[in-house]
């Protein structure tokens, strides 16, 4: 089954914000790189935004959905377009994701993350850190859909305001 991209070539695509008991956030090292991200995805044809959020958590992370709780998710699509550097030719063209957001909770224990649980790992290192710094630290493409995807899960994560941005 191929990724779906719509008619604006946007490829549609989850994102995985999981905390953990103290608010910190997975923040995990593209493999062979130095860039950081949360773990996101591809939904594939048929496949729901959910259900491609847990099969992305098995793949990249390797927990099941017996190990985390969903808090939230994104009320619809947070797009980014790609720069031209990065664009794939591909057919159709993909320009960029479409993406909708999960924030997740670890119930289970951190010893069940497994980068290299697949053929093709994502992730070679992962860490837990401050609720904002992934929207600073970032590759500067995907900045401004990652602070949008922060401020609107934030809620679920700190019903009494969430920590300044500054902090990140």
């Amino acid at each position: 089954m191929a990724d779906y991209i719509d008619a604006d070539g946007f490829r549609a695509n989850v994102g995985i914000v999981l905390c953990n008991d103290e608010q910190r956030l997975f923040w995990a090292r593209r493999i062979g790189r130095s860039g950081w991200q949360f773990p996101q995805g591809g939904v594939l044809k048929g496949e729901t935004p959910e259900q491609a959020m847990y099969r992305e958590l098995t793949e990249e992370v390797g927990l099941k959905r017996s190990d985390v709780e969903l808090l939230a998710q994104t009320r619809g699509w947070l797009r980014y377009r790609l720069p031209q550097r990065y664009r794939r030719r591909s057919s159709p063209e993909c320009i960029g994701q479409k993406q909708r957001w999960f924030l997740l909770r670890l119930t289970g224990s951190e010893d069940q993350v497994c980068l290299d649980c697949t053929e093709h790992p994502e992730f070679d290192g992962w860490r837990w850190v401050d609720f904002w710094l992934p929207a600073a630290e970032v590759i500067f493409f995907k900045r401004r859909v990652y602070e949008r995807a922060l401020t609107e899960l934030a809620p679920a994560l700190f019903p009494d305001g969430a920590p300044p941005k500054d902090q990140g």
